[in-house]
């Protein structure tokens, strides 16, 4: 799982919707991952302030701390919600990846993997 810094955090449009997305993820310039995308309070965590948190649907062998994390999110799974354990919020979060894999294995997600955004020259930030 990426958090995203708070400038980040704040820098995204404010009318986009708390809930949990999925898309494609892409660190330094490396491969292009499925991803989930988690967008709010976390209300499970009692979180103070608004996050944004993608978990890469990836095992990496290291930890990627202050490297760039390219994201393009493609659709929205559910909203945000509280649960009653750790254990009902574990078993969504399941379904929730099971859901972006096969939403992002149809042929309209697929094509945007090899989009060139993920890949820019060096030293080249996009802000979308």
């Amino acid at each position: 799982t990426a958090n995203f810094s708070e400038q980040v955090v704040e820098s995204f449009p404010s009318d986009i919707s708390t809930g949990i997305y999925y898309g494609w993820a892409c660190v330094g310039n490396g491969d292009v991952h499925k991803m989930v995308l988690s967008i709010g309070w976390n209300p499970f965590y009692k979180n103070i302030k608004k996050s944004v948190e993608a978990h890469i649907i990836h095992a990496f062998k290291d930890d990627f701390y202050e490297e760039t994390l390219s994201i393009v999110i493609l659709g929205y799974i559910r909203s945000e919600r509280n649960f009653s354990s750790l254990e009902a919020l574990i078993s969504a979060v399941q379904e929730d990846i099971e859901e972006a894999k096969r939403q992002l294995d149809l042929p309209e997600h697929l094509k945007l993997k090899e989009d060139h955004f993920f890949h820019l020259p060096e030293g080249k930030t996009v802000n979308h």
